[in-house]
């Protein structure tokens, strides 16, 4: 199986030519505030309905008994302008062997000016004439999990159908397709989880639609009219070796992941032409699984704002989380963007556990 992940990743880098440099970006924030504070650093020890996200063979690690799994998460940014969510259900089957999950994530920016109209027929502004519009991306995600045969170990595999919807007003929409695989292994306190993020990339259709009085404002204005045109994401693999262990009452959990981009050179610890790496990592210290601390780092950049030299900077998230029954709900302080533009928010997210009646 590992074999087979790596082999759909290099046959995705190698349509990769196409492709576009961060495209569906928006699917790189995450979701659950656990994974958050974690700072992304969960696709080994992720176990809960966000692993639909972050590791399609987690959703194995349900079990009947916690019957049907329920997760929300809401963040925002900029005063409530711009906003991230994401709902969630998990339903393992009877027999424990496999679970099927369904995701959907939106981020939208609304309240954008649209200044297409801003100029009356006779060349003066009117600023009564700018309306406002929203740009919204949305993700949905069709998951499937399976436990498999592993000797004296644990092992699971699973995968992602998802369908990508991007909107920008009324002027542009696009549809796309892709597809996730993954796999976990655990074996006594060691966990191992490997995922390829766009298998065979993933593509986005493009169609934009102006009147022709916005045409003319193009025209006239020396820009560009875009036309209809295909968008490719390329595959990532994330590689994560994680940690559990109990001291009594106390667990702690850590992980690191490689997170390997094949889009092209980026600003990350490891760059190449082609293929570029940045490691994450993440601790979770918990009291009877009840009370959580979080704490991580991702997003490794080289900053050389103020030296020409520069220096290596990264980004921090914490978090907590309380399970109470059936309920966990979870915090993180964490950002978005770029380390040279840190855009920090709070992410709240619930995880529900509905057992059905007759299991405990």
């Amino acid at each position: 199986m590992i074999k087979q992940l790596l082999t759909l990743t290099l046959l995705g880098a190698s349509l990769h030519l196409s492709a576009q440099k961060y495209s569906n970006e928006f699917l790189n924030i995450g979701v659950g505030a656990k994974g958050q504070a974690l700072g992304g650093a969960v696709v080994a020890n992720i176990g809960d309905v966000t692993g639909a996200f972050w590791n399609p063979a987690a959703l194995a690690n349900l079990e009947d008994r916690d019957g049907i799994q329920v997760g929300a998460m809401h963040t925002s940014w900029f005063a409530g302008s711009s906003n991230y969510d994401y709902f969630g259900v998990a339903l393992p089957s009877s027999n424990g062997k496999r679970t099927i999950g369904l995701s959907a994530v939106r981020f939208g920016i609304d309240k954008i000016p649209n200044t297409l109209s801003l100029y009356s027929n006779d060349g003066t502004p009117n600023f009564d004439n700018v309306t406002e519009f929203s740009a919204a991306d949305y993700a949905f995600l069709g998951t499937y999990a399976q436990n498999m045969a592993a000797g004296d170990g644990s092992f699971s595999v699973g995968g992602n159908v998802k369908v990508i919807h991007r909107t920008i007003g009324k002027f542009a929409t696009s549809w796309g397709f892709g597809v996730d695989a993954g796999l976990q292994y655990t074996k006594g306190n060691f966990r191992t989880g490997i995922v390829v993020k766009d298998a065979t990339n993933t593509f986005n259709a493009w169609r934009f639609s102006f009147t022709e009085k916005e045409k003319e404002v193009f025209v006239n204005t020396a820009n560009q009219i875009p036309l209809s045109e295909v968008e490719n994401t390329s595959p990532s693999l994330v590689v994560g070796i994680g940690y559990k262990k109990k001291f009594g009452k106390f667990g702690l959990n850590g992980e690191i992941d490689a997170v390997t981009t094949t889009d092209g050179r980026r600003n990350t610890l490891v760059s190449g032409n082609t293929v570029s790496m940045n490691p994450a990592a993440g601790v979770e210290l918990n009291y009877d699984n009840i009370v959580f601390l979080r704490g991580g780092i991702s997003n490794f950049q080289k900053d050389n704002t103020f030296t020409k030299k520069g220096f290596w900077i990264a980004q921090p998230s914490v978090g907590v989380g309380l399970k109470v029954r059936a309920i966990r709900l979870d915090y993180a302080y964490t950002s978005v963007g770029s380390t040279e533009a840190r855009f920090y928010s709070h992410a709240i997210s619930l995880l529900l556990s509905v057992k059905p009646k007759g299991r405990g």
